[in-house]
């Protein structure tokens, strides 16, 4: 099977995107949530086995999750969730114009949630499994961080 890489660079003709900011170099198999032993109904995420990554910065946890906002993007990714997908596809099973759905592919692939491969005039997109892992476990600790009472007032 085709390896295929995930790598957004800027175009030296266009401005940078927004949603610019490619996830490769944070990517790391998703950490389970488990009970805590500290407190009663406390929650931490564990370490992936073999991770010695950082947490996701704030900036790109935003970059993903204004991508996902759009309702098009969600469909989109559902649309990818059984695998690989021609563009031709997406159009006909979305029913979207060729340009707009080309656009919504394009913001997906800069945040690293999607890949693509070209086969002759054909590209295939699929989702980039680590990078939605990384956002759950940013939730994750979000959720369990949230957990935390409340500091008393004085």
């Amino acid at each position: 099977m085709e390896r295929v890489f995930c790598v957004t660079r800027p175009s030296p003709r266009r401005r940078p995107s927004p949603f610019a900011g490619p996830l490769t170099d944070k990517l790391v198999p998703a950490a389970p949530v488990l009970p805590s032993a500290d407190a009663p109904g406390a929650v931490e995420t564990a370490a992936a086995p073999g991770s010695t990554a950082e947490p996701l910065p704030a900036d790109q946890a935003q970059r993903l999750l204004r991508a996902l906002a759009e309702p098009i993007r969600l469909q989109l990714l559902q649309a990818l969730q059984h695998g690989e997908r021609c563009v031709c596809e997406l159009t006909s099973d979305l029913d979207l114009a060729q340009s707009k759905l080309s656009f919504h592919l394009k913001v997906l692939k800069q945040v690293g949630l999607i890949c693509a491969r070209q086969e002759g005039r054909w590209i295939y997109y699929r989702l980039e499994p680590s990078a939605l892992l990384l956002l759950r476990d940013w939730l994750g600790q979000l959720a369990a961080a949230s957990q935390s009472p409340a500091i008393p007032c004085s």
